[in-house]
């Protein structure tokens, strides 16, 4: 677990990164997460580790902390985020999918999800917008149908807490939202694949090409509760959608 490398960096990536690529500052420190070399960047899994600690310390208080039975997990979520391909082919995680990490309730999913994306300000694929699932179908109640339509558009986006919202209802018609915005979701994703937005990669197939949205999410439901909630149809397209990492069924809640 000491170092792995990003793509090559191209114009715009070097230009967010500025006059030191592999250096990112906080709070007027620098952490050098990554060695620059030859136009790539090879990234050291504990400056990593150390960087984003100090990250969720300023985010979500002094306490935070990054425990050491999670850094298997988030060595595979780093790996993703920064796209090494030869890593993550190891893991089985293809680029082109979103990330579907589930746990226990107060495992730190969520936390992770909103951290990642600031170890890679470069990447801008990697960045995306973090979105509550109750709050999607409480809009869905109040404006109906159009709220699965905004939300079924192909950009970059996290659905956080899966599951736990309640079925919608508009006008008096019943609607599993959640469900229909992933089915929407999954032909965006087959269209952008049917274009060839994703290129042949040798150590993963079709590894992430074009830049369209990626989806990810984070829930506490395990594969069968969540085929039990939304469906085996919803389901199988959720396997074509996803990377699924998950946390230890009998992880500590990190909330207590």
């Amino acid at each position: 677990m000491n170092q792995f490398k990003s793509k090559k960096l191209g114009g715009n990536a070097r230009a967010l990164w500025g006059k030191h690529p592999g250096i990112l500052l906080l709070d007027g420190c620098q952490y050098q997460v990554a060695d620059y070399q030859h136009n790539q960047l090879y990234y050291n899994f504990k400056p990593c580790v150390h960087f984003l600690e100090a990250k969720g310390k300023l985010l979500f208080g002094k306490e935070f902390k990054i425990y050491e039975e999670d850094k298997a997990l988030l060595f595979k979520l780093i790996c993703y985020f920064i796209e090494d391909a030869k890593e993550c082919h190891k893991f089985g995680i293809q680029l082109n999918k979103g990330i579907l990490l589930s746990g226990p309730v107060g495992c730190g999913k969520t936390t992770l999800m909103q951290l990642l994306p600031h170890l890679v300000p470069h990447k801008l694929i990697s960045q995306y917008e973090l979105l509550s699932c109750r709050k999607i179908v409480f809009e869905f109640n109040k404006l109906g149908y159009q709220t699965i339509e905004e939300y079924a558009e192909l950009k970059a986006c996290c659905f956080d807490d899966l599951g736990v919202e309640a079925i919608g209802r508009h006008f008096g018609k019943d609607c599993n939202v959640m469900g229909e915005i992933l089915i929407s979701r999954y032909e965006s994703f087959q269209r952008s694949v049917s274009n060839q937005l994703y290129t042949y990669n040798t150590y993963n197939p079709f590894s992430f090409g074009g830049i369209r949205g990626r989806t990810h999410i984070t829930t506490n439901l395990n594969a069968e509760e969540l085929e039990q909630k939304y469906g085996e149809r919803v389901r199988s397209r959720m396997r074509k959608l996803f990377n699924l990492i998950a946390f230890d069924k009998n992880c500590d809640d990190k909330r207590k």
